[in-house]
């Protein structure tokens, strides 16, 4: 079991209560989540946490969907996969006073990161989690500069619409566009909107200054991939994009590595060799300057929890005794945790001999 942790007031990790539970489509529920023990829950829009799951031995991360409003309070949207561990133990299982454990906030895919005075949005399916994070943010502001918002979303079909209600009002707001495309009717509605995939024709004529404007995407992966080359065609520059695409165990995340290759990331002389001393388990193990902390335990068959490759989720997160490491993170780790001895082995390169306390 995961045992409890000492809880800092000004980060968020540890149990969290489950205050509410929204059905949001027939497959999407939203979870309204409450850090009892900090005063505010300290988040950017379009940031996201990592959820653990001791019982289930997984990690998933989710996109916080609501905006930063002061509280202590959050959600996240989450839809059912097909055959996804997590998100049907979050559907069938987890109720409203149940408690769940989160890590976070982390990621670089926000407004804040990337201020600018006009935005576009484009999502699909579940990817509007991390928009409408943003988008809500944009219009609470006071004060500030003007909306001017393009906002287009993909669905499959009119009832797998997310957050449709309030999509439909965000586009009678001025400065707000919004377009919904769905791909097919449904059983019970005919979509009378604009129907198919987005593609070159549509984002011309629905937002013709694309060009202009800074460019957020989330969504599926076959979704991002058509996206890409439409604004690239556009002539779209500034272009942000969130996904978490993760490796299923370590047997793939060694494979991968081993058959793409890793470009150099440290200031370390090429090919300098350096060890690898993990306290927990008594081994020491060798690794070069161009292969990551993570890497070279797992291949050396050292068992170290993981998910991502990027340093996006915080899995892998560790604490560096000594020695000193080239780090080329995502988001996953926050500056106060840096500043504590913490890394993460999964973008890590040695830069010297290392002690870690694993």
């Amino acid at each position: 079991m995961l045992a409890e942790l000492q809880l800092d007031p000004e980060l968020l990790t540890g149990f969290v209560d489950v205050v509410g539970i929204t059905d949001v489509t027939r497959d999407v529920k939203t979870f309204e989540l409450r850090a009892a023990w900090m005063p505010t829950v300290d988040f950017e829009p379009g940031q996201y946490v990592t959820m653990r799951i001791p019982e289930l031995g997984c990690e998933r991360c989710y996109s916080i969907s609501s905006a930063p409003f002061g509280t202590n309070t959050f959600t996240i949207t989450v839809k059912r996969v097909v055959g996804g561990v997590v998100s049907t133990y979050l559907h069938d299982s987890v109720r409203v006073g149940d408690r769940v454990h989160v890590d976070g906030p982390y990621g670089l895919f926000s407004t804040s990161f990337h201020p600018a005075q006009r935005h576009l949005f484009l999502s699909a399916g579940s990817g509007i989690t991390p928009i409408m994070s943003m988008v809500r943010s944009l219009l609470a502001r006071q004060g500030g500069p003007s909306t001017d918002i393009a906002f287009v979303h993909s669905a499959a079909t009119p009832v797998d619409i997310i957050f449709r209600a309030e999509l439909e009002q965000l586009a009678e707001l001025a400065g707000v566009s919004v377009t919904i495309l769905c791909s097919r009717d449904s059983e019970v509605e005919t979509w009378t909107g604009r129907r198919g995939r987005l593609d070159a024709a549509t984002l011309a004529e629905v937002v013709p200054d694309a060009a202009e404007r800074e460019t957020f995407v989330c969504g599926p992966s076959g979704y991002m991939d058509a996206v890409r080359p439409l604004l690239a065609e556009a002539g779209v520059g500034q272009v942000h994009e969130e996904s978490f695409v993760f490796a299923t165990a370590p047997a793939d995340r060694v494979a991968k590595a081993r058959a793409g290759g890793r470009a150099a990331m440290s200031a370390a002389p090429a090919g300098a060799c350096h060890t690898i001393d993990f306290v927990g388990s008594a081994r020491r193990v060798d690794c070069d300057s161009d292969t990551t902390v993570l890497d070279a335990a797992l291949d050396a068959g050292l068992s170290m929890p993981s998910s991502c490759s990027e340093g996006a989720c915080g899995t892998c997160k560790s604490t560096l005794v000594s020695g000193e490491v080239e780090m080329n993170h995502a988001g996953g780790i926050r500056p106060k945790e840096i500043a504590a001895g913490k890394f993460l082995p999964c973008c890590s390169t040695p830069l010297t001999d290392l002690v870690v306390e694993r």
